[in-house]
């Protein structure tokens, strides 16, 4: 175990006795939002993005000691472990390479190799191998004619015993690890096409690139043009010095007359059994690594997605466009719930403007609604030059946004969408989920599989297992630190609460139907099936407004509640005060002046912890999405036509990948800001400079009209 600790202490550049209470705390049964928020002193400050990283090494450093263990078992039931070979396994810390030390051992089906041993031809390997006899080879191998098993001549003897050899040579861990080493170091990957026709492939049509340098997300399209036969990839490896290199390993004199027979082994060792299965290693290796970094770009952009402010106290119109089948439309007031549904023809083929203004212009007034909330999908953009011109003629301040209608179809048609609304068509849920994203994007996108959402790159040809063992734990870590009001909560956004699963968060709700509001956090007890352990890990993340005890609208955690309350009550203050907005800016002030270092000893409690209840008792209640930019709100439209090169414009980013940033500058397609204009100075990643979600200002570089393609700088 402590093998496994420094290894992990290691790669996370952390201290060992982290790694150590860390995963005490985890094979407790603490969730990592918990441990993140509420265990800061036991695990020395570890972010959630650390110890999610942690959480997953762990998992697979003991699934490898697991394995190490099954294959001494198996080696030694075969009689041929040895202390060596038991120490070289113990010591290996990476998969792969324990399956290449497991070669030699594992039960193989009927080969060259194996149909020449059962010819009698392995003592002949052997003496060729290790080159000391002095006697003709030719001579020696007429020994092993036998024409009862096929072995006619001397030539056909040795020829079975150098294809044991180079089975042997194949199955040799240390070779098969330095071949890497020279591929990962000099191999090229090329690329052709395989058929010549346009495609999003073209640039790999003739292409080729060092692996050491190639980025994942070419990998991952090179991967997907592969996938739908436009190209033919191949691994371009450093041939003449991995045949060195093995010569120079097996052959002792150049001179004997070992030395032609071993070539001939080694050079079809390489050819049939090495390269083969060491191309597959590296393109595995290559697509495990992409999809590695794919999932956490995605799971970057899904998070600052998710935690988007909200538009609170407003009643939005949900516009969902579209031609022939009519826009659908649904009114949401502020709390969420749905007033009324529609259907309006303004684009083609029907264009009845007029008529769907009038229809439009009537809910506006009837609900006094203050935002329109347009999905970007199809027809959005003559959608958007219908609200924007009717908008003109309504005197009062109405404003729309643009929304990302990602996954709303997948949401409308989804078991979940028909329990909400089980008496509404499914084309008029997709407007519902479309307002309600403007109003809450949190509340309303943990309802969709957090592949349809929309970010990233390649999502859907990644590993979809590890894709949603990673998102899930984004949407985790986005929902325990906005915190869920238990009262209005779906059990959809429960569920990701730390230490609620489903038939919890269902419970809850079931709760809250039969006996009202819930007045406290401890109220949760009586829940069925939500004992004492669920109940630690999710209570600071639950918020009770309007209920009995003022601290249960913050995020400090019942167990710090006393600690809470001496600290106020010390200041000269109660904990009734920080519900009285008179109270609170002198509260604040005097929180703002405390000795942390003195008063966690007084208070005999970690001075994280008590850092992190001052910050909560500073801003009570407060959404911490409140501080990020806000979508931009729009009253007119701008046309591609309208663009011109030197343009300068507000945007937001739609989404960062490993080459740049998507931008919606509010026409129909989003410009791209490549990496290379995000900054004066070099930058590793877009990452560093934008998130999803920021509102930046950027200048048109260059407008492709035909393509519809906008380039975009941010060197302004």
């Amino acid at each position: 175990m402590n093998q496994i600790f420094k290894k992990i202490a290691e790669e996370l550049n952390i201290r060992e006795s982290q790694v150590e209470a860390t995963v005490k705390l985890i094979d407790d049964g603490n969730t990592i939002p918990f441990i993140a928020r509420y265990r800061k002193e036991v695990t020395g400050n570890l972010s959630d993005e650390i110890l999610r990283d942690l959480g997953e090494r762990l998992t697979y450093l003991r699934n490898l000691e697991k394995r190490k263990e099954e294959i001494i078992r198996l080696i030694d039931e075969q009689g041929k472990l040895t202390d060596e070979l038991t120490v070289k396994i113990a010591s290996t810390m990476v998969l792969s390479e324990l399956e290449d030390i497991y070669r030699p051992y594992r039960p193989k089906k009927r080969t060259k190799a194996t149909i020449a041993k059962e010819k009698g031809l392995e003592p002949l390997a052997n003496i060729i191998y290790l080159q000391k006899e002095k006697k003709d080879i030719y001579e020696i191998a007429k020994e092993f004619v036998n024409e009862e098993k096929g072995i006619e001549t001397p030539e056909l003897a040795i020829q079975g015993a150098q294809d044991i050899i180079a089975e042997n040579i194949a199955d040799n861990a240390d070779y098969r690890k330095k071949i890497k080493s020279f591929c990962f170091r000099e191999a090229v990957i090329t690329t052709k096409a395989s058929k010549e026709e346009k495609s999003p492939y073209e640039m790999y049509y003739d292409y080729k690139e060092p692996i050491l340098k190639i980025p994942s997300h070419r990998i991952l399209a090179i991967n997907r043009g592969e996938k739908e036969e436009f190209l033919k990839v191949k691994i371009e490896k450093p041939d003449e010095k991995i045949l060195d290199y093995l010569k120079k390993q097996i052959i002792i004199d150049y001179k004997s007359q070992f030395n032609e027979i071993l070539s001939v082994a080694i050079e079809d060792s390489y050819k049939r059994l090495i390269e083969p299965s060491i191309d597959r290693e590296i393109r595995n290796d290559l697509t495990e690594r992409s999809e590695e970094k794919a999932i956490k770009v995605f799971g970057k952009n899904a998070k600052q997605l998710l935690l988007q402010p909200p538009i609170k106290g407003m009643t939005v119109m949900g516009f969902d466009p579209a031609y022939r089948t009519g826009c659908k439309i649904a009114v949401i007031d502020h709390t969420g719930k749905l007033l009324t549904t529609t259907t309006v023809y303004p684009t083609e083929p029907q264009n009845d403007v007029d008529g769907s203004k009038k229809e439009l212009k009537q809910l506006i007034d009837k609900f006094n609604i203050n935002m329109i909330a347009i999905g970007n999908g199809t027809a959005s953009r003559e959608s958007e030059t219908f609200v924007s011109n009717m908008i003109k003629e309504i005197d009062k301040e109405i404003y729309y946004a643009i929304v990302s209608e990602a996954g709303a179809s997948v949401y409308s048609a989804s078991k979940l969408a028909t329990e909400e609304y089980p008496d509404i068509n499914v084309s008029l849920r997709g407007a519902i989920s479309i307002a309600r994203r403007l109003q809450d994007p949190l509340s309303e996108l943990v309802k969709i599989d957090p592949k349809a959402i929309g970010v990233g790159q390649y999502q859907h040809d990644v590993n979809q297992k590890k894709l949603s063992e990673s998102l899930t734990g984004v949407v985790e870590d986005a929902v325990n630190s906005v915190g869920v009001d238990i009262n209005t909560a779906t059990p959809s956004l429960l569920s990701y609460v730390s230490g609620i699963n489903n038939t919890i968060a269902k419970n809850i709700v079931k709760y809250r139907d039969e006996n009202g509001e819930i007045k406290q956090r401890k109220d949760l007890l009586k829940v069925p099936k939500l004992g004492q352990a669920a109940f630690k890990q999710c209570a600071g993340f639950i918020r009770v407004f309007d209920g009995k005890n003022p601290l249960e609208i913050t995020a400090v955690h019942p167990e710090s509640y006393s600690v809470a309350e001496k600290l106020l009550t010390n200041l000269g203050f109660s904990v009734e005060n920080i519900k009285e907005k008179s109270k609170l800016e002198e509260i604040k002030t005097a929180l703002s002046k405390v000795n942390v270092e003195k008063m966690s000893e007084e208070l005999e409690v970690g001075p994280l912890t008590l850092k992190d209840i001052i910050e909560e008792l500073s801003k009570p209640g407060r959404d911490p999405r409140e501080s990020l930019p806000k979508p931009i709100l729009r009253s007119d439209v701008l046309k591609f036509d309208d663009l011109q090169e030197g343009m300068e414009l507000t945007g937001t980013v739609r989404n960062v990948i490993d080459f740049g940033a998507f931008v919606d500058v509010g026409v129909k397609h989003d410009g791209l800001v490549h990496i290379s204009e995000m900054a004066d100075r070099y930058i590793k990643n877009p990452s560093e400079v934008v998130s999803v979600g920021d509102i930046v200002k950027v200048k048109v570089l260059s407008i492709d009209r035909e393509k519809q393609k906008v380039s975009l700088t941010m060197k302004i």
